[in-house]
């Protein structure tokens, strides 16, 4: 029975993340579209810029995730949306951004793991990491899932995942779920000039 509820609990926790990730998407879409007709006017030659520099572009999502995701990544799918790729050029991209992400996961466990004890780890860990702790504490390795496919930060919650010696095998393969949400938001960033036509 207590382990029923403990399920019942992760779930609830889950799908509350779940939510506030759906909300934010919400969100930045409706600005998008809002603001799609200002931006590509102001922005078109910026827009072109960044899409002909595909390696700076990737260079910052990697910095961004790995600092904890300062962008998210639906802003990197949006400017693809503006220049208008095509779907294959689309994929790749997303591709490429989803394995970025998961390196900068794996990444901010081995921060964890090897740095745990040093200086500069721990004013960060009070700094930004120390409230995800009880989190942590109460979900163990669930929380990588959520944080994988919810906007709880994905590279802080992999830090303390390495900082509390989470088997790094059961890490690679639960951090997989990472897909799921760059290849959901993809999808739906694809489709949502769709949802608008006549």
């Amino acid at each position: 029975m207590a382990g029923m509820q403990q399920e019942e609990t992760k779930s609830g926790f889950l799908l509350k993340n779940l939510l506030r990730g759906l909300l934010w998407f919400a969100v930045i879409i409706t600005v998008f579209i809002l603001a799609e007709e200002y931006i590509q006017n102001t922005f078109h030659k910026d827009i072109d810029a960044l899409q002909d520099k595909p390696i700076i572009l990737f260079l910052v999502f990697f910095a961004s995730e790995v600092l904890f995701g300062l962008v998210p990544p639906e802003f990197f799918m949006l400017v693809w949306i503006l220049h208008k790729v095509s779907l294959l050029q689309f994929v790749i991209n997303l591709i490429v951004l989803t394995v970025i992400s998961y390196l900068a996961g794996v990444i901010g466990y081995l921060i964890g793991s090897n740095f745990s004890k040093t200086t500069v780890y721990k004013k960060l860990h009070v700094r930004y990491l120390m409230q995800y702790d009880a989190q942590l504490k109460r979900y163990g390795a669930f929380l990588v899932i959520v944080a994988a496919v919810t906007p709880i930060p994905y590279s802080a919650t992999c830090m303390l995942a390495g900082s509390v010696n989470l088997p790094f095998k059961q890490f690679l393969l639960i951090s997989i779920s990472r897909v799921v949400r760059f290849a959901a938001y993809g999808y739906m960033v694809w489709s949502f000039p769709n949802w608008f036509s006549a």
